[in-house]
């Protein structure tokens, strides 16, 4: 992993294949740093809501602004950070101080909450800076592991990074559960504070050098312009960017109405409706393990074009389905854990493919480009199914979905991913931040 292992080697030895991710000492902390920050994030995703409900009796506008600050600094400072990450010849620095950053704000809760003056505004204010600081961490941590990890395995890295989103979004509830229970919920957030600071610590201990060759600044607005000309006019990125955008768009208009259907139309106990989100995360972690190992014999481009027809299977079934309530869920489990599997799967090569056909000097803004379009498209498709649901009902907008979803499989097939003759898979695929909604809400 590290670019430095290889200079004492003999020149006979210097094609060597590098030693299996695990072995590499500088992924294996990039990897545990990014999962332990996210972990850490996804217990605050219940206790900062829950600190306002139940602690500061927040009201329905408030609690809107509050889930709204998480997302605000993304459109508001997305593309910006891609340029700016561009500007830079080392990373890692500006991503340990976005953690230390992001670990001050969280500590913050608690310390306020014990001092008595603890407010909405404040909890506001924490998301807007957490939120900040990890849209310009994403920015400099997209071209700083092209940097850390060999090219040839990458895909493997991005498969891990995805594993570790997966695991995640499937032990961080109920660890938040157990913490808020244990601690009260303003205590809770400070487990999200000592994520950050290990992540930083960790990050801080890796080795390999860097040394990135930036493009010289010809001004912001510029600069920006220029990611997201590449991202439009590239045919294979813009295949990827407006696939990306029509999944996102629809599996959230989808998770607007997922839970009234379940419960409501489907009859799903409660109780059942989290076992069977978990599932997806399952089958995350099994589409991170075989993603890993397809890639290498089949390439990134092939996993993709499959991949992207499994989209629409999980909402159709959901939409059609009837029958007593095991074979409900039964088919629910099987469908779940296609949906886990494929969403990973097409979100890393997505990142691989995203990094290979983007130049190193535009690596940052393209990267801005796609989360800012795909992330940014999610409270539109959130909007659209609920106003949708209210005047058509919740299985036609269920179905409209499906169809919808299944649109992406126009954007990748027919674009140049999907090559005239056979080709051998790419030695040089690389991770992104970007992530595609699974269609369950977190």
């Amino acid at each position: 992993m590290k670019h430095s292992l290889h200079n004492s080697l003999s020149p006979q030895h210097a094609s060597d294949p590098p030693p299996p991710l695990r072995r590499q000492r500088d992924y294996r902390l990039l990897w545990t740093a990014r999962t332990i920050s996210i972990t850490g994030s996804e217990v605050s995703k219940l206790a900062i809501p829950l600190t306002a409900v139940t602690l500061l009796t927040a009201s329905p506008s408030q609690m809107g602004m509050l889930t709204a600050a998480a997302s605000v600094p993304a459109l508001l400072f997305g593309l910006q950070s891609g340029a700016i990450a561009d500007r830079l010849t080392r990373h890692r620095p500006l991503m340990i101080a976005c953690e230390l950053v992001s670990c001050a704000a969280a500590a913050t809760v608690p310390l306020a909450w014990l001092l008595g003056f603890l407010n909405i505004t404040w909890l506001i204010a924490v998301a807007l800076v957490i939120g900040s600081a990890g849209v310009l961490f994403k920015a400099a941590n997209f071209p700083y592991v092209a940097g850390v990890v060999p090219p040839a395995q990458r895909t493997e890295a991005m498969a891990g990074f995805h594993a570790s989103y997966s695991v995640a979004s499937v032990g961080g509830p109920g660890l938040a559960g157990l913490l808020v229970q244990i601690l009260t919920a303003p205590l809770a957030v400070l487990a999200e504070a000592l994520s950050f600071l290990t992540s930083a610590l960790l990050l801080r201990a890796i080795r390999t050098p860097e040394k990135n060759a930036p493009a010289p600044s010809r001004g912001m607005w510029r600069e920006i312009v220029e990611g997201l000309r590449a991202g439009v006019t590239h045919p294979v990125l813009r295949a990827l960017l407006a696939a990306g955008v029509t999944i996102n768009f629809f599996a959230m208009a989808y998770t607007a109405v997922y839970m009234l259907y379940m419960v409501n139309t489907l009859g799903i106990p409660k109780g059942l409706i989290g076992l069977l989100i978990a599932l997806s995360g399952a089958g995350g972690l099994l589409g991170a393990w075989l993603t890993a190992r397809l890639s290498k014999r089949y390439g990134e481009n092939r996993i993709l074009l499959i991949a992207v027809l499994f989209f629409p299977i999980e909402i159709l079934a959901v939409g059609l389905l009837t029958g007593p309530l095991w074979w409900k869920l039964a088919l629910l489990t099987v469908t779940g854990l296609i949906t886990g599997g494929t969403v990973v799967a097409f979100a890393t090569c997505m990142g691989a493919i995203t990094l290979r056909e983007t130049s190193p000097e535009l690596r940052g803004r393209v990267n801005a480009t796609m989360t800012f379009a795909i992330q940014g498209v999610l409270a539109l498709g959130g909007l659209a199914g609920g106003v949708a649901a209210e005047f058509l009902g919740l299985r036609p907008v269920i179905l409209t979905c499906a169809a919808g979803i299944a649109l992406s499989t126009l954007w990748i097939w027919t674009s140049p991913l999907r090559p005239r003759h056979p080709r051998p898979p790419s030695p040089h695929p690389a991770p992104t931040e970007f992530h595609i909604s699974t269609g369950h809400p977190s």
